[in-house]
C-alpha cells in the first residue's frame, strides 16, 4: 500500500507530505516555514488517515525544515498524543533541539510534589519542645522589656538618640487622630451598657440608678478598657507595621551599622506617646460613655436630665476614676511594647510583616485583660 498527499497552506510558505515507506509505516515530512500553522482541516484529516489505517508506526522528520513557532509544537504534540493513544510507534528524524526539548516537556507527566513527611515524636518530646519555646519566648520578651527599661534610664540621663520631631509626630498619630474613633465607640459603650442595666432596674422601679451604674462602669474600667482595645486595634498595628516594614526594607539594620539603637530611635517615642496620652483618651471615653448612658435614662427612659447628673455625680469618686487613669497608663504601655516588640523581630517579607501585626493586636488585647483581672483582683484586696 503506498499513500502520498501534500498540504500547502499560507501562501507555500511551507507545506507537509505523508505517505507509506513499508506497509502499516507512515512517513511525516515537515518543510518550510512553520510560522502560525493553525490548518485545523489538515489535522483532522492526518489524524483521521492514522486512524484509518492501522498503522505501526509514525516517522516525523524534519530536516528541510527551516524555522517554526509554538503552532508547529501543538500540532506534533496533538499527533504524539493521538499514536499513543493507539499505541503507534513514534520516530524522530532530524528534528532540532528546541523543538525536542519542547516536545518532551508538554508529554511529561504532571506529578504532584512530594509531600515532606513528618517526623512524629512522643508525647515528652513534644511536651518538651514547646517548654522550650514558651522559655525561649519568655526570654527574649523580657530581655526586650530590659532594653526598654534602660532606654528609659538614658532618657532620663539625657543620654538617649530620640529625635523630638519623631515623639511629636508619634504623638499626633495615637493622640488627636484618634479622639473621633474612641469618641464614638465609647459613647455607644455607655449607650448599651445603660439598656442592659435599665432591663433589671425597671423590675423594681430604679430606673434612676442607670446614671450610677453607666458612671461606675465607665470611670473604673469599661472606659479604659474600651479605649486600649482601640487603641491596640489602630496604634498598636501601626506600631508592627511600620517598624516591620522597616525589616523588610532593612532600615533597622542600616540604624544599627550607624550605632543607633533601635530601642532609643524607634521604640522609646512611640512608648512616650501612647503612656502620655491614654490617660487622655480614657477620660475622653468615660465622658463620652457617660453622655451615652445619659441619652438613654433622658431620652428614652424620661429621667429629668437634673436628677441624672445629681446621680452620676454621686456615683462618681476620685477613686474610681483614679483606677481607670492607672489601667490607661499600664494599657498605653502594654500596647506600645507589643506592636514595637513584633514589629521589630518581625521577617523579612510582606507575610511576615502581616503575621506580626496581627500578633501585635492580639497579645495587646490578651494581656490587657490578663492584667484588668489581676489589678482588679490586687485592688479589691487591698479595698480600693
Amino acid at each position: 500500500m503506498f499513500y502520498f498527499m501534500k498540504n500547502q497552506v499560507n501562501n507555500k510558505k511551507f507545506f507537509i507530505e505523508y505517505k507509506t515507506q513499508k506497509e502499516r509505516d507512515v512517513l511525516l515530512t515537515l518543510t518550510g516555514d512553520f510560522i502560525h500553522f493553525e490548518d485545523a482541516v489538515f489535522k483532522n484529516n492526518l489524524l483521521n488517515i492514522l486512524l484509518n489505517n492501522n498503522l505501526k508506526s509514525l516517522i516525523i522528520q524534519a530536516d528541510k525544515l527551516t524555522s517554526w513557532d509554538t503552532t508547529l509544537t501543538s500540532f506534533l504534540y496533538r499527533i504524539i498524543k493521538f499514536c499513543q493513544s493507539k499505541n503507534i510507534i513514534i520516530k524522530y528524524e532530524n528534528i532540532p533541539d528546541e523543538l525536542t526539548k519542547l516536545l518532551q516537556l508538554a508529554l511529561t507527566v504532571d506529578r504532584k510534589p512530594v509531600q515532606p513527611t513528618e517526623n512524629k515524636v512522643s508525647f515528652l518530646e513534644d511536651i518538651g519542645e514547646k517548654s522550650i519555646f514558651i522559655f525561649q519566648t519568655i526570654k527574649k520578651g523580657m530581655s526586650f522589656i530590659q532594653e526598654t527599661l534602660f532606654s528609659f534610664g538614658r532618657l532620663f540621663k539625657k543620654k538617649a538618640v530620640v529625635r523630638f520631631v519623631d515623639f511629636i509626630s508619634v504623638m499626633n498619630e495615637c493622640g488627636p487622630k484618634a479622639l473621633l474613633i474612641v469618641s464614638l465607640i465609647s459613647f455607644m459603650v455607655g449607650l448599651i451598657l445603660a439598656f442592659v442595666g435599665s432591663i433589671q432596674l425597671k423590675l423594681f422601679g430604679a430606673e434612676i440608678y442607670v446614671a450610677s451604674l453607666v458612671t461606675i462602669g465607665m470611670i473604673r474600667i469599661m472606659g479604659a478598657i474600651m479605649a486600649g482595645i482601640i487603641m491596640s486595634g489602630r496604634t498598636g498595628a501601626s506600631y508592627a507595621a511600620s517598624i516591620g516594614t522597616m525589616q523588610v526594607n532593612e532600615e533597622l539594620d542600616a540604624l544599627k551599622t550607624m550605632g543607633i539603637s533601635v530601642i532609643d530611635f524607634l521604640v522609646l517615642p512611640r512608648i512616650l506617646s501612647l503612656i502620655i496620652t491614654m490617660p487622655i483618651l480614657v477620660m475622653l471615653a468615660d465622658f463620652m460613655g457617660i453622655l451615652g448612658g445619659a441619652f438613654v435614662g433622658i431620652a428614652l427612659l424620661n429621667i429629668p436630665s437634673s436628677e441624672y447628673f445629681k446621680y452620676a455625680i454621686d456615683a462618681f469618686g476620685l477613686t474610681n476614676f483614679l483606677v481607670g487613669i492607672f489601667h490607661g497608663f499600664i494599657f498605653g504601655f502594654i500596647i506600645a511594647i507589643c506592636g514595637c516588640y513584633y514589629g521589630i523581630n518581625s521577617g523579612k517579607n510582606a507575610d511576615s510583616v502581616g503575621l506580626a501585626t496581627t500578633k501585635a493586636v492580639v497579645s495587646s488585647i490578651v494581656w490587657m485583660i490578663v492584667l484588668t483581672g489581676l489589678i482588679t483582683w490586687a485592688f479589691s484586696v487591698m479595698g480600693i
